[in-house]
């Protein structure tokens, strides 16, 4: 499998949704992790990324504007030990509930399926990276309806043990723009990272639709430390945000 350019992918796409990317930057010495999120109505659009703890969160950037926080108001990263936990919904707190009681990433997510938001039903994309004594392993997760059928869910787990330096996996909550918007199809797109963070950060965000993208998080994380550096951006009135 050939990689693939993210510039190209996120050119190439005006309505990717939600994304996560998870990798190894190409010098082999950090764990990497981006998520954004995209929006087409009002609601999705007036959001930012504020820190929380070790992770982030999203805010309404107009609270008088917030019309209904049910799926847009979440933590996508919160950090449990060694791991770091991305996902595109409030099932964030679910694989930390969940892994904190000794549960797996898979079995912490059976208690979850998509969006209830109809007829889409955007899918849950989640991820964990794992890193421990020099080494590190991630994986992904995808829940969808089956087609667009609400009665049906297909569940599918992607794991990536000692991972290549220099590779990368993406995904995304749409396949492109539609009504209703289409699933994500397939696994993960292997895709190539890179070693500066800010650089990394710039082609991401500059490759992001410019109507439709809303907020970017990327964290860079020292394989034989632990210790991290983070960026976040925000279309709505913040300078990016930068942690050492």
């Amino acid at each position: 499998m050939n990689k693939l350019s993210l510039e190209q992918e996120l050119r190439g796409n005006a309505y990717p949704g939600r994304g996560i990317v998870i990798g190894k930057t190409p010098d082999g010495t950090k764990a990497v992790t981006a998520y954004f999120i995209m929006g087409r109505s009002e609601n999705s659009r007036n959001r930012v990324f504020v820190k929380e703890g070790e992770g982030i969160r999203t805010q309404a950037f107009d609270p008088a504007k917030l019309k209904d926080p049910s799926l847009i108001i979440y933590a996508p990263v919160r950090v449990l030990g060694n791991k770091t936990i991305v996902t595109n919904g409030d099932q964030t707190d679910t694989i930390y509930e969940g892994m904190d009681k000794q549960l797996t990433f898979e079995q912490s997510l059976r208690s979850r399926d998509f969006e209830p938001d109809g007829p889409n039903f955007t899918p849950r994309i989640s991820g964990i990276m794992h890193i421990e004594n020099g080494k590190y392993n991630y994986a992904m997760s995808i829940l969808k309806s089956n087609h667009g059928e609400p009665s049906s869910c297909c569940r599918y787990t992607f794991a990536y043990e000692n991972p290549l330096a220099g590779e990368g996996h993406f995904i995304h909550t749409y396949k492109n723009d539609g009504e209703p918007l289409p699933s994500f199809e397939g696994e993960p797109k292997l895709v190539e990272m890179m070693d500066d963070i800010d650089r990394f950060t710039d082609l991401l965000w500059d490759s992001l639709n410019e109507d439709n993208k809303v907020s970017l998080f990327v964290r860079y994380i020292q394989i034989a430390t632990g210790k991290y550096e983070s960026r976040i951006v925000n279309k709505n009135g913040n300078e990016p945000v930068r942690e050492e």
